[in-house]
């Protein structure tokens, strides 16, 4: 009993990973949304909980039962991966299917729920390995110590290379890019000393005409 106490408070330590959290406020028909770098293949999971401001207090409380959020996810192509209504407080989860910056926005999908009053909603996103809550793994796959930490070493291992793999990947864009400005700049300059060429050619023939008629030459 002690030993498996002892795993899971290790695992919790374990899990307190890098991640961020904030809050923002939101009015009626207000949205929020928020730009994710995510390699390919990741896992992320979207914690959020929704409190209402009390004018009698001055602060913010619980939100009523009523009260949730419209949650919708667009990857980099601008597709729709995740568009749903959710509670008040709860975990949002999905995986990326192609590697770039995809966006995550928030608001409240009735008015009529707090009736011109502020909503303050926490968020705290977490990515990859980040994502994996390894009390859970040590609950479900019994592992011992030195279990959960070679696995917990395999799943950065991983998220390393796709974050590596990720880099190549904005690299490869930015050079196809660059070479693309840079043709684009090449042909812009030929095509204006083409015009240049033929207005300069145009107004020697028109200037030798103007001279031929005053029988200047």
């Amino acid at each position: 009993m002690i030993k498996n106490a002892y795993l899971t408070l290790i695992a919790f330590l374990l899990a307190i990973d890098i991640s961020y959290g904030l809050y923002f406020h939101i009015g009626e028909t207000e949205r929020k949304c928020f730009i994710e770098e995510i390699p390919d293949e990741t896992n992320v999971i979207v914690n959020y909980k929704v409190e209402l401001y009390d004018p009698r207090s001055g602060g913010f409380m619980p939100s009523s039962a009523g009260i949730g959020m419209h949650v919708e996810v667009r990857d980099p192509d601008d597709k729709v991966t995740l568009s749903r209504v959710y509670s008040a407080e709860g975990k949002i989860s999905f995986t990326s299917h192609i590697p770039g910056e995809h966006v995550i926005c928030m608001y409240s999908n009735s008015t009529a729920w707090f009736s011109g009053s502020q909503l303050r909603v926490h968020l705290d996103i977490q990515v990859g390995e980040h994502a994996i809550n390894y009390g859970e793994v040590v609950q479900k796959e019994k592992l011992s110590e030195l279990q959960l930490r070679i696995r917990q070493l395999l799943d950065q291992v991983d998220q390393i290379t796709k974050e590596q793999n990720y880099q190549r990947y904005r690299e490869e864009r930015f050079r196809q890019t660059s070479e693309s400005t840079n043709s684009r700049v090449l042909w812009w300059s030929v095509t204006q000393t083409a015009v240049l060429l033929v207005m300069g050619a145009w107004q020697m023939k028109h200037l030798k005409s103007f001279f031929e008629a005053k029988k200047l030459v």
